[in-house]
């Protein structure tokens, strides 16, 4: 029997690879909790596995063709770290830029908590700037 430290990098890479990279949605309900957190959403902004649904709504719509690698992946008790790669073609609107065509590559480093099989918790520190500098939207 897997150790749970190797259960929970198996359940990371199934979320990147199912929900991420195929864009199955309907996984999503098996992988994360219903009260699930984003430590990084904007004040005011909607949490649980909804609020997560539909942040990946807008990232394939905004990158129809987004993939994610994952570079490293780290665990410890109940906590999951990646050190991940995301690439695609900006297809839809993107934290306020209009399509532009461009495809673009960022990185970020993500930590999520399990709990009960299911991720519960979410922290990242992501590329933003390089994005948007991609994107044409600051110089």
């Amino acid at each position: 029997m897997a150790s749970s430290i190797e259960q929970n990098k198996k359940l990371l890479r199934r979320m990147v690879d199912e929900v991420l990279n195929r864009k199955n949605l309907d996984a999503i309900s098996d992988l994360v909790a219903d009260d699930y957190i984003d430590h990084n959403a904007a004040q005011g902004q909607p949490q649980g596995i909804q609020a997560f649904i539909q942040a990946r709504i807008n990232r394939n719509t905004a990158f129809p063709d987004w993939h994610v690698t994952l570079d490293d992946v780290i665990a410890e008790e109940d906590k999951v770290v990646a050190r991940t790669t995301g690439r695609g073609t900006h297809k839809g609107p993107c934290m306020g830029v209009a399509p532009t065509g461009k495809t673009v590559t960022i990185t970020w480093i993500v930590i999520y908590r399990i709990v009960d099989g299911k991720l519960a918790e979410h922290w990242i520190n992501s590329d933003d700037v390089g994005l948007l500098r991609q994107l044409g939207a600051i110089p």
